[in-house]
């Protein structure tokens, strides 16, 4: 996608460094953050400098490259399978990071240049996935439709495109005219911040709304779709996405409103049975207590929102059951959120 003119990808590799856009200073800055080892990378995950599914699997795919290059001057013999599982428990629900982490780890055991080789592949595969999700969901997006999505699940969430905003992209691009509901998405401002940002980029007419304005939106009728990302599909169709997406698909469910998961294949986990199978990740209340925003010079101050002697809860993600889900957009094409269409459609090593 493109900034100020120039295309850019969300991460990318060049000899020992990885390089990402560091999310946590958009829409308000613009800026590379260079990791030259595995263990900067593995904090970018962490820190959310890189965040989303396909993102972060890029990065753990690097990061496992990046462990290989470092070994070749390691003496301890179990360096590898010691940055594996640092890499591994920086995030524990995305199934992406796992899968890149994995593949990474059995190509490396050729040379470290075949995992580097490997990670190059997985991030392509992202982008080339991301537009062929693009490709199929734009088929369900009619003219003058109007949009709902929760969180970012764009080009800043993968490598190129996104699963969530690649059918609107292509769908803007093919010349529909369509309107997006960016919901804020608390604690960290995802759909406000990054979702908007991306749209407002692509010239694609859009708002931000609060997380909680979705029923309402619904039940005035100016909602005819919803789609959003998955950071981890189980075998049965239960899909994990960023907290709040369950109230919209029950809701979506209650005003017969389409209600659709973007996710590439790479994101299914046949291991995990069903939606409670998924760790949930609880990160620090800080998110909730604190926000962050440009200050009078131009700068990025950080300031309590909340009651000062109050403490947060702050999980992740939900889980939405398959019942609820109209139907997963692969880079395959869309099939139904249950165990026999899954099975048939994914492979365990897709």
């Amino acid at each position: 996608m493109k900034v100020n003119g120039v295309d850019y990808r969300t991460i990318w590799m060049e000899q020992t460094s990885v390089f990402m856009i560091e999310q946590n200073l958009l829409p308000f800055q613009f800026k590379i953050f260079e990791a030259t080892d595995y263990r900067q990378s593995c904090m970018a995950i962490k820190t959310m400098i890189v965040r989303g599914a396909g993102a972060i699997g890029a990065a753990a795919g690097f990061a496992m490259a990046q462990a290989f290059l470092q070994a070749e001057k390691e003496e301890a013999p179990d360096f590898l399978l010691r940055a594996k599982t640092e890499i591994e428990a920086t995030r524990p629900t995305a199934r992406n990071l796992f899968y890149a982490v994995e593949r990474v780890f059995a190509a490396g055991q050729i040379s470290a240049e075949n995992a580097v080789a490997e990670a190059q592949w997985i991030a392509n595969k992202d982008a080339d996935d991301s537009q062929a999700i693009g490709d199929f969901g734009m088929q369900l997006i009619a003219n003058n439709a109007r949009i709902l999505t929760h969180c970012n699940a764009g080009w800043l969430a993968f490598v190129d495109y996104g699963t969530a905003l690649s059918p609107i992209y292509k769908a803007h691009q093919a010349g529909k005219s369509i309107f997006v509901w960016a919901d804020e998405t608390r604690p960290r401002s995802q759909g406000a911040r990054l979702t908007a940002w991306e749209l407002l980029n692509e010239n694609i007419p859009h708002k931000i709304v609060p997380d909680n304005a979705g029923a309402y939106l619904m039940q005035k009728g100016l909602v005819d779709i919803i789609i959003t990302g998955a950071d981890r599909i189980a075998a049965n169709g239960d899909a994990a996405n960023k907290i709040g997406t369950l109230e919209k698909a029950i809701v979506a469910k209650h005003y017969g409103i389409p209600f659709y998961i973007a996710a590439p294949c790479s994101t299914f986990d046949l291991n995990c049975k069903n939606g409670g199978d998924i760790i949930i990740e609880e990160r620090d209340q800080a998110e909730v207590l604190f926000q962050t925003g440009p200050d009078a010079e131009g700068g990025l101050r950080t300031i309590r929102v909340a009651n000062p002697e109050s403490e947060a809860l702050n999980p992740a993600f939900d889980v939405t059951p398959a019942n609820l889900i109209s139907g997963i957009i692969t880079e395959k094409g869309i099939i139904k959120a249950n165990v026999d269409a899954i099975r048939n459609f994914i492979s365990p090593d897709s």
